[in-house]
């Protein structure tokens, strides 16, 4: 006998930033963070679950009709989360797994947050152990990915709930009513050249990490304000300094990172043309890597979209809005 599901989880974007943490193995951040969960950037996993305990596996879906094997870097993290979970669930079963990514995976959109949510969800849907986003929350953060446990809830997503408790759940700071858009810049079309663990680690190691840290409850908290008040020209400070902040304490690591490349600057430019010279509403932020995410009302987004699709530094542009969280899926990958 054998169990199947197929769950799809969102991506999400930072707000502010989950960049250091206190035990990365457990992803217990050093600060919280706040997120917007997005729609269209998915990740889709099936996974049949077999009574025998033999070895699991994990086929990628590229989305062109074939599979292909895992690297061995997501092997051994998929193996650990599996391992986690079942801890948690108290089950037993070899795991066969497909997932599929509507993005680019290792760009800086997140893909490890949808990944192993979605994971997550189709592992507890097989075994009918499906339970609240906050749960799920904890469950997703098992993977070792912080940004995970942000992506079992729609709409603003803030984690840790408390903020003096990094091993608590997420939680929805406010609904999918926001009506924000997110217009990705594809400026990097492979992966980046460090991961966001190894970036994790090295933060402290920057002179500018602790004061970072000192600065971001009093940003988070003025940034919060200006979402739910509907105060844009704040919000559009306060990301972009937040911005700036992480990827600053990310160059002045031991050693440097440097995740940005000229088509990042080019799109920087051309948002602050927009914003200063045609008044139209709109924000850069980024998270690790080279790619830029421009946050922008509704009416905004054509405008944005045209602008930075006509630089030539940017392959590919994806039109995202605030989604609605993860879902069960009808429809199976293998």
């Amino acid at each position: 006998m054998s169990r199947k599901a197929t769950a799809s989880a969102p991506s999400n974007i930072a707000f502010i930033k989950y960049w250091g943490a206190t035990d990365l193995d457990h992803a217990l951040p050093a600060n919280a963070s706040l997120s917007m969960t997005l729609e269209v950037c998915r990740t889709t996993t099936t996974v049949q679950v077999h009574d025998d305990d033999g070895p699991d596996t994990i086929r990628i879906a590229p989305g062109d009709g074939t599979l292909t094997t895992a690297p061995d870097s997501f092997n051994e993290r998929f193996a650990r989360h599996l391992a986690r979970l079942r801890e948690r669930l108290g089950v037993h079963g070899r795991v066969e797994a497909v997932t599929h990514n509507s993005f680019p995976s290792d760009a800086g959109i997140a893909s490890s947050a949808s990944g192993f949510a979605a994971l997550a969800y189709a592992i507890s849907a097989a075994f009918d152990r499906l339970d609240t986003p906050e749960e799920m929350s904890v469950r997703a953060r098992l993977s070792g990915s912080g940004s995970a446990a942000r992506s079992t809830f729609g709409g603003y997503v803030m984690w840790p709930s408390d903020p003096g408790a990094p091993d608590s759940p997420a939680t929805q700071h406010a609904s999918p009513d926001i009506d924000l858009r997110d217009v990705i810049a594809l400026v990097q079309g492979g992966p980046k050249p460090v991961s966001s663990l190894e970036g994790h680690r090295r933060a402290a190691t920057s002179p500018h990490f602790a004061t970072r840290q000192e600065h971001l409850p009093e940003r988070t908290r003025r940034l919060s304000d200006a979402l739910t008040g509907g105060d844009f020209d704040t919000f559009t400070e306060l990301l972009e300094e937040e911005t700036i902040d992480l990827h600053l304490v990310a160059m002045s690591s031991t050693p440097p990172i440097l995740y940005w490349e000229p088509g990042t600057l080019a799109v920087i430019r051309s948002v602050r043309r927009l914003r200063e010279q045609d008044g139209v509403p709109c924000a850069f932020t980024m998270d690790a890597g080279a790619n830029v995410h421009v946050i922008c009302p509704p009416s905004s987004e054509d405008a944005v979209a045209a602008a930075i699709s006509a630089l030539p530094s940017v392959h590919d542009v994806i039109r995202d809005r605030v989604g609605s969280g993860p879902r069960n899926e009808s429809e199976h990958l293998f």
